[in-house]
């Protein structure tokens, strides 16, 4: 098989919350892959040292702030990613958050903050990318799920909620835009060493009953979902739409 059906050469990407994390695994996948990276978070000093560090390994990148549920914010965004590289060929709705705490104790304030990033976050800039996606012949949208959109948890229902709702909506936008040749897919991360997992690493029993589900025997790094997403973002998948992809160890298959 041909390496140029994974060649992201001359396509621009947009990675909300790609400062760190997952995010910025994907975003170092994609630009190494040939695409320029357009960081959109809310930290500004963060998406500058994450910019800095794919420029000093020779990949094209910039960083924008975004407050992904704002609609001004996003459409702002849009419009410098645009002025600065001319088109987006690649959106990966990565920008997350959750609130820890069992359900009877959330502020329904706490509740739509999660919705309002995770889901509604989601859907703001795939909404405002896709008329640009439209001109230009197609595209591809990568959403971020999780091992949660599939099962629940007892402290985190709010990000559960927002994630299964990730998923019905990557469905559903798929099959609204496959007529303008916009391809949206989810990928779903199983368990990945990030900041929003660390505090696992202080209940050894919980996170040695977690890594005794994984087949693979291990948890993930950002960079395994590199490689899944530069198939979601290549012409190598330009008949996968609406699918969701566990990148998990095997986590959910066991």
């Amino acid at each position: 098989m041909s390496t140029t059906l994974f060649d992201l050469s001359g396509k621009v990407a947009v990675v909300t919350g790609g400062n760190g994390g997952i995010g910025l695994g994907i975003a170092t996948g994609l630009a190494r892959a040939g695409a320029a990276i357009v960081i959109a978070a809310r930290n500004a000093e963060k998406s500058e040292l994450a910019v800095r560090s794919l420029e000093k390994a020779g990949l094209r990148a910039l960083a924008l702030t975004v407050e992904v549920q704002d609609e001004t914010s996003v459409r702002d965004m849009v419009g410098k990613a645009l002025q600065a590289f001319g088109h987006i060929d690649i959106l990966v709705n990565n920008a997350g958050i959750s609130v820890v705490s069992m359900p009877q104790n959330y502020s329904l304030d706490e509740w739509q903050q999660v919705m309002n990033i995770n889901l509604n976050g989601s859907f703001l800039c795939s909404r405002e990318i896709y008329p640009h996606m439209k001109a230009g012949g197609g595209g591809k949208i990568i959403n971020i799920g999780s091992m949660t959109s599939l099962f629940g948890h007892p402290v985190i229902a709010s990000y559960a909620a927002s994630k299964g709702a990730v998923v019905q909506l990557t469905k559903s936008l798929a099959i609204a835009w496959a007529r303008e040749n916009i391809q949206v897919n989810a990928i779903l991360p199983g368990w990945i060493e990030t900041d929003l997992t660390a505090m696992i690493k202080q209940m050894p029993d919980y996170q040695a009953a977690i890594t005794a589900r994984i087949p693979q025997e291990r948890w993930g790094q950002p960079a395994d979902l590199a490689g899944t997403a530069v198939f979601l973002a290549s012409s190598a998948s330009d008949y996968v739409t609406g699918i969701v992809l566990p990148v998990d160890g095997g986590y959910a298959a066991m």
